[in-house]
């Protein structure tokens, strides 16, 4: 008997608590899909994740994912168990590899948004005066 699915809202709320590396070792072009996806409706948002995190997961998010979850389990951080579960029985296709690459897709989009906002105000000539 297959274990029951992992609630995608538990996973969405653990990968928050995830202690995850900030700059993973995973491909970035691939993960720039999920963020230009964030823009867009939420059946596309779903369908690149479900596409990416599976590419994802076999160039090293597996490691990762699989890192943080047993740190989070060694820390009692709830339902960090039955995420656990979740990776090894379904791995890239887990909600818990969703959930980690949504959050990861949303702290690169945000830098992203930062650093256009740094570059537009440098490039602002009424914005300079401030500067002093």
């Amino acid at each position: 008997m297959a274990p029951r699915p992992f609630p995608e809202e538990h996973a969405v709320a653990l990968a928050a608590a995830l202690d995850l590396p900030e700059h993973p070792n995973i491909c970035y072009a691939c993960l720039s899909f999920v963020v230009f996806a964030l823009d867009g409706t939420e059946q596309e948002l779903r369908r690149q994740v479900r596409r990416i995190t599976q590419d994802l997961w076999h160039e090293g998010l597996g490691e990762i994912a699989e890192a943080a979850v047993e740190d989070a389990r060694r820390r009692d951080v709830e339902n960090a168990q039955e995420a656990k579960r979740d990776l090894l029985a379904r791995g890239g296709r887990s909600a818990t590899a969703r959930a980690i690459v949504m959050r990861l897709a949303a702290e690169v989009g945000r830098r992203e948004r930062i650093t256009m906002s740094v570059l537009q105000s440098a490039h602002d000539p009424a914005s300079a005066s401030e500067w002093n």
